[in-house]
């Protein structure tokens, strides 16, 4: 059982971390070339119409004015319009949007990678020096060092160009809308924005094959690189548990190999791995950017690199704080499971 003392101390900590993101994000964005003003305006705009956007924007006021108006619209999530990618849509919108996507893809990432990789490690380090081993480590070394921008291109080649049984890009058939809203105690709600989410909740099986059917390769692609990844530190952590003397201890009380790792060493060794899952997932967010584009998904991963490239600041300010949020988010998580595995940290 996790302390009310821990959970606090981890709470208060999301807030220097948050802040110092913001102040990043900020300082980089002013000493960034180019005028927000004259990108809304356009480059053939007069000097007299760049100015009065410069006024409505209080792009004159000093830097300090500027930064604390920033941390306050931060921090009710206020990021204020695009400039240019969706030009005159609140950032807020548009993260609405565009996020799910990219949440979809990574969380089904890195819930295949754990599926996988962790009882592939747990094996290979049971089974050590056996063929099972080598033939695991060598996937594992494989998949870690094939890059997203190979393997993406290689397997849509495969499954839909030639053996035609998987769609190239998209999330969704194309003859498949999904308008409708769903009712909960009478309660008309908005859908999550993940597709295979949403056709769950609506009921439409169809949907629901075609959503699972185009997202299939790209979560393939995310999916391979945490299973390498996982399984490699499960294997060596597992191995390191059990050469430790209480598994040694309890092997000589007459416990068997099986009982005997999986109630007093899969745990301990779950606990290094559980943390590298809280910093991948950051990682996952990252890898989305190739993925979306590699196989045609508008995710926030996509917009942030259009959004850099066309100087859209608010969005650009927008999303990477969005990202910090969720990192810090998934990471109390990881330190609330890393508490549970091993009490001695709640201390």
């Amino acid at each position: 059982m996790v302390s009310k003392r821990f959970l606090v101390k981890r709470v208060l900590l999301l807030v220097p971390v948050l802040f110092g993101v913001a102040t990043l994000v900020f300082a980089i964005l002013q000493l960034a070339p180019g005028d927000p003003a004259r990108v809304i305006v356009g480059q053939r705009a007069s000097a007299e119409q760049v100015a009065q956007v410069r006024t409505e924007l209080g792009l004159n006021d000093p830097i300090w004015i500027q930064y604390l108006r920033f941390l306050g619209d931060a921090a009710g999530f206020d990021f204020g319009q695009s400039y240019k990618i969706s030009q005159g849509t609140p950032v807020r919108e548009v993260l609405v949007d565009r996020l799910p996507v990219t949440l979809e893809l990574a969380i089904f990432g890195q819930i295949a990678g754990i599926l996988l990789g962790i009882p592939l490690g747990v094996i290979s380090a049971v089974k050590q020096d056996s063929l099972t081993d080598h033939l695991t480590r060598v996937g594992a070394l494989t998949g870690i060092s094939v890059p997203i921008f190979w393997s993406g291109p290689l397997l849509i080649l495969l499954f839909s160009t030639y053996l035609g049984i998987l769609p190239t890009s998209g999330r969704i058939g194309s003859t498949i809308f999904l308008d409708e809203h769903w009712t909960l105690f009478g309660t008309q709600l908005p859908l999550t924005g993940m597709v295979t989410v949403d056709t769950i909740l609506l009921g439409n099986v169809e949907a629901f094959v075609s959503a699972v059917r185009h997202l299939f390769l790209p979560i393939v692609v995310l999916g391979v690189y945490q299973m390498a990844l996982l399984s490699r530190m499960m294997r060596s952590s597992m191995l390191e548990v059990v050469r430790q003397d209480y598994i040694r201890t309890a092997r000589a009380k007459g416990q068997g190999a099986k009982i005997t790792i999986m109630k007093h060493g899969f745990q301990n060794a779950l606990i290094p791995v559980v943390t590298v899952i809280g910093i991948q997932f950051g990682t996952l967010l990252g890898g989305a950017v190739l993925t979306e584009t590699i196989f045609g998904i508008g995710g926030i991963g996509t917009m942030l690199v259009n959004a850099i490239g066309a100087s859209d600041y608010p969005l650009v300010q927008g999303t990477v704080l969005t990202f910090a949020l969720l990192f810090t988010l998934v990471n109390f998580g990881v330190d609330i499971t890393y508490s549970y595995l091993d009490p001695r940290i709640d201390q």
